[in-house]
């Protein structure tokens, strides 16, 4: 039972990238998931959130209208596409999907974006 978050890598500003988080041993749109990220010296903070019923989304200030949040149910992946990153946004990310009894997170992927 796990969640395993890829894509993470160097971006240049304004450019794109897609994370991804694929869960084993359990389903992802059972309940809600979300995107969190840590940047060197801060709080991790909440980034987006995708719910497990209606797929309705929750994004941060910071990120709104720059990143989409998104679910594969049949490859049981939760997506984070970010468009136009800036610098403000190098952090490691990490998926986290809270389930009864447990919280479950992954190891993280680093995003870094040059300016």
């Amino acid at each position: 039972v796990q969640l395993v978050e890829s894509g993470g890598g160097l971006v240049q500003s304004g450019g794109s990238l897609t994370l991804s988080c694929a869960a084993s041993g359990f389903t992802l749109d059972y309940d809600a998931t979300a995107w969190f990220r840590q940047a060197p010296g801060k709080e991790r903070e909440a980034v987006s959130c995708i719910s497990g019923s209606d797929g309705s989304t929750y994004y941060a200030d910071s990120v709104k209208g720059r990143f989409t949040i998104s679910r594969d149910n049949d490859k049981n992946t939760v997506y984070l596409q970010m468009n136009s990153p800036n610098p403000e946004d190098t952090a490691v990310y990490y998926c986290n999907a809270p389930r009864p009894g447990r919280d479950y997170w992954g190891q993280g992927t680093l995003v870094t974006v040059s300016s």
